[in-house]
């Protein structure tokens, strides 16, 4: 009986995708249209960073605009339903995975995999309605926590060099793959590296592709400190940005504030022996930090909370009264806010306040707790 309701919710549910995807989302998915124009870019020899693109600028490593090269190459609609239709695969993977890896579960699975849905959905539909690459994102980070769990680390290290093309700050996983299984493979995440910011160069040539990495970081410093101000920016440096005013001051509390953050989970890593299976708690902790660590953290790369999420859930119970309100209080805060439900004024006045941000970091003290606490 639970098999069959499982399989009718997940026809209810791809049937709604189904819908959204005809009736709107596929004239949207702005973000999408800019990895697509990248990829005609590259076959073409052409510039990726271009200040006329202007909101919509190309800001990924030249390597994933390589990888989106298919994409630039057939038509507008067929590509933008084969990168939706895959970013759905990633996110359920990614639920799936999260909850099947989670050590020592105590709720069912159906059960956690739907409440881990219900809490992250708004930041599951804001990804897809873009056409954004985080699901992509956290297919690979929690693919390679599960590859660590079947012990295949050098798979690992692939996946994890990979998601730096995807996202920068996904290099956070880099020291922490070499602290918890060895100097050689972190060497193979670091070949991956160095491998992908090479690798344009076949195309553009060494020059060429000096360039490109130029223009890539001009193209990110330049656009970090205008979307400070932005109300969907989550990051610690948009939240005192926000607060303070975009400043030395700002800048300053944003860099301690994060070095306390990484301090944190840290802390939670250096403990890992205290429980038999850590690598969960500290790859969900890791995937959490992402979006707070970087300048241009918007609020739908919350998704990569999403084990985080699950295994606050499942130990909610098992926490004390205290801890019981703390989780329960940042989840309903990151995870149940929406524009539809507030209004346009309240919730821009909520955002301004940077309370997701606070939240998120609630979340991660929360994860603290559950490894102190022994947990996971």
């Amino acid at each position: 009986m639970r098999r069959l309701l499982s399989v009718v919710l997940a026809v209810v549910v791809l049937a709604v995708l189904a819908y959204q995807y005809q009736a709107r989302i596929r004239h949207q998915m702005v973000d999408f249209d800019v990895y697509r124009t990248a990829g005609a870019r590259v076959v073409a020899g052409q510039a990726l960073y271009r200040a006329e693109d202007g909101h919509y600028q190309f800001k990924y490593l030249p390597a994933f605009a390589i990888a989106m090269v298919p994409f630039g190459a057939i038509a507008a609609d067929v590509a933008r339903a084969i990168w939706f239709s895959l970013s759905v695969v990633w996110l359920a993977w990614l639920v799936w995975a999260a909850v099947r890896e989670l050590p020592d579960r105590h709720l069912p699975a159906p059960v956690l995999s739907i409440l881990a849905v219900a809490l992250m959905a708004k930041f599951f539909g804001h990804e897809l309605t873009l056409g954004q690459a985080n699901a992509l994102l956290g297919a690979l980070f929690i693919t390679a926590l599960v590859m660590v769990g079947r012990r295949r680390t050098m798979t690992a290290a692939v996946l994890i060099g990979l998601s730096v093309f995807v996202k920068p700050y996904a290099v956070i996983a880099w020291p922490w793959l070499a602290f918890t299984r060895g100097a050689r493979t972190a060497a193979v995440t670091g070949a991956v590296i160095v491998g992908g910011l090479l690798a344009p160069a076949a195309i553009y040539g060494w020059h060429g592709n000096a360039d490109l990495l130029t223009g890539w970081f001009r193209t990110v410093s330049d656009s970090t400190t205008p979307n400070l101000l932005d109300a969907d920016n989550i990051s610690l440096a948009a939240m005192w940005a926000k607060w303070l005013g975009v400043g030395r001051v700002a800048m300053t509390l944003a860099v301690v504030s994060s070095v306390g953050v990484v301090g944190l989970v840290g802390r939670l890593v250096w403990r890992r022996r205290q429980v038999a299976r850590p690598d969960y708690v500290e790859v969900a902790a890791l995937m959490l930090v992402v979006p707070l660590l970087s300048p241009q953290g918007w609020d739908y790369l919350l998704l990569l909370g999403t084990p985080a999420v699950v295994c606050l859930v499942d130990r909610w119970r098992r926490f004390g009264g205290f801890w019981r309100l703390v989780v329960a209080v940042a989840l309903a805060t990151m995870c149940l806010t929406t524009f539809d439900v507030m209004g346009r004024t309240a919730y821009g006045q909520f955002m301004s306040l940077s309370l997701v941000t606070i939240a998120a970091t609630g979340v991660v003290a929360a994860l603290a707790h559950v490894r102190s606490r022994r947990l996971g």
